[in-house]
């Protein structure tokens, strides 16, 4: 029995380990249980080595231009299974980079990784393989896993975790799910040359994301060949036949078969709830998740929550930010509250896809369509785009009339989600309008895409103010400054 620490945080993630030193950091004694690997999910078969299979895919993708720049090479092959060692040895190094446990200890936490499934006993108690901790408060940060389907023949379909166990490139594969994680393993299996289905029961691939970045998604797949089939009705049973898989699915009141390879459910991600017995601690869940309110405390008082466990913003810059505030609250007995606004957010595909801020759709909910002005420039005006042989995608910013301030930022192309960083930033900044677009970006570069839509709203809204019409767009290189005066 190890008593009398005032914080317990169960979780070795991005929100777990953040929330640890920053209670330390604040006086309180703190350990913190991992059951297995420190760096969650993202570090461990989630963000990082998604990361290293799509750069995999972008430099295949790369040498299908060497002809065009006098560059003189064989198209690469894949080695799926040198790819996966590839991915496990990045993996580990980055898992030694962190150093996290040492980093723990050295700012006094006590560490229990590798420590097997925690559970309540009591609501101040936690079971251990082997041992028990009795703390005052507790921050849960207990991550989230693949959801599993329950129709006939599931057991023969894989999640994103298994992909790093496989055996070899499947010559296809239909992925079910087409948000965040379906999306970026559809376009993977693509580049390495797998013929790809992509299915979901939304109207819309991305259906999270702005209409702009969806459309221009589905467009950008299918120019790459992967097929997509969108507003099933679900899928009912998976067959195994011969080495393939045959998988039954309906729409439009019909049912429909795929031959297939490989089936990849990307359908969700619960929290893990189900081993930490929290009707013992007094936390209630609601569809997969710990509910809290905008301090992260659960329903019980001394248990705070952060990260995927939520289902809030399941992100690891989201997770890092609750975990701290998880940790404060509990150490200070703080109510303080956030709300995620300002997240930038996006999809290694090809191309990338990226967000922040509100979508067109939300904006005019909520300020209406009189207060919203919204520019589109399509990656075919940057010079960039056009030395780089990459002018495929658009950047959409939305702007509020009123206060000139950008409301949201959406884009498709060429390094989306480095480019949509300026935006969050401009946004958090609370900066005008007009100085997003005098900023002197350096050229030429793909962020530039970012000032040439400031530059088309400040246009706009200036010509509005003069003639009830307006002008309509009007391009410019994206060198010039001279209109802004």
């Amino acid at each position: 029995m190890v008593d009398g620490l005032e914080i317990v945080v169960v979780g070795g993630g991005p929100a777990g380990v953040t929330a640890a030193l920053r209670a330390r950091e604040l006086g309180a004694s703190v350990a913190l249980v991992e059951r297995g690997n420190m760096g969650g999910t993202c570090t461990n078969d989630g963000c990082v080595p998604t990361r290293v299979l799509a750069h995999a895919a972008r430099l295949a993708r790369d040498a299908e231009q060497f002809a065009d720049y006098g560059l003189i090479g064989e198209a690469p092959r894949v080695d799926f299974a040198r790819l996966l060692n590839r991915t496990q040895r990045i993996v580990y190094e980055v898992q030694e980079k962190k150093q996290l446990r040492s980093r723990l200890e050295t700012a006094g936490v006590r560490v229990f990784d590798r420590a097997g499934e925690a559970r309540f006993t009591d609501p101040h108690t936690l079971a251990l393989d082997g041992a028990e901790l009795r703390g005052e408060k507790f921050v849960l940060c207990a991550g989230g896993h693949a959801r599993r389907m329950g129709f006939p023949g599931s057991e023969h379909a894989l999640t994103h975790s298994d992909v790093w166990t496989m055996k070899g490139l499947p010559s296809s594969v239909v992925v079910v799910g087409a948000a965040a994680t379906g999306c970026q393993l559809a376009s993977v299996f693509a580049a390495f040359g797998s013929r790809v289905r992509l299915l979901d029961v939304a109207p819309r691939i991305l259906g999270g994301e702005d209409e702009a970045v969806s459309r221009g998604m589905a467009r950008a797949f299918g120019r790459r060949g992967i097929e997509l089939l969108t507003g099933i009705g679900g899928v009912e049973r998976i067959e195994k036949e011969g080495g393939g898989l045959r998988l039954f699915y309906t729409h439009e009141n019909e049912t429909r078969a795929l031959e297939t390879e490989a089936v990849v459910l990307a359908v969700g991600w619960p929290g893990n709830v189900g081993s930490l017995n929290l009707d013992a601690a007094g936390v209630r869940t609601e569809r997969g998740y710990v509910t809290v309110d905008d301090a992260l405390r659960t329903s019980a008082p001394h248990v705070f929550a952060a990260g995927d466990l939520t289902g809030r913003m399941m992100l690891v810059q989201s997770a890092t930010y609750e975990g701290a505030l998880a940790a404060e609250n509990a150490a200070l007995g703080d109510g303080r509250g956030y709300r995620h606004a300002i997240v930038p957010h996006g999809g290694f595909t090809d191309p990338e896809y990226a967000g922040v801020g509100l979508t067109e759709r939300q904006a005019r909910d909520e300020a209406g369509d009189a207060d919203c002005a919204v520019a589109v420039v399509p990656y075919a005006d940057l010079d960039r785009g056009v030395i780089d042989g990459r002018p495929e995608g658009s950047c959409k910013l939305v702007v509020s009339r009123s206060s000139r301030r950008v409301l949201g930022a959406h884009i498709v192309g060429e390094q989306a989600v480095e480019v949509v960083q300026l935006a969050a930033a401009a946004m958090r900044a609370g900066m005008p309008v007009e100085q997003l677009a005098d900023l002197e970006l350096a050229y030429p570069t793909f962020t530039a895409v970012v000032g040439l839509a400031a530059r088309q709203i400040v246009r706009d809204l200036d010509s509005a103010s003069q003639s009830p019409r307006g002008s309509g767009r009007s391009a410019a290189a994206e060198w010039e400054h001279s209109e802004l005066g």
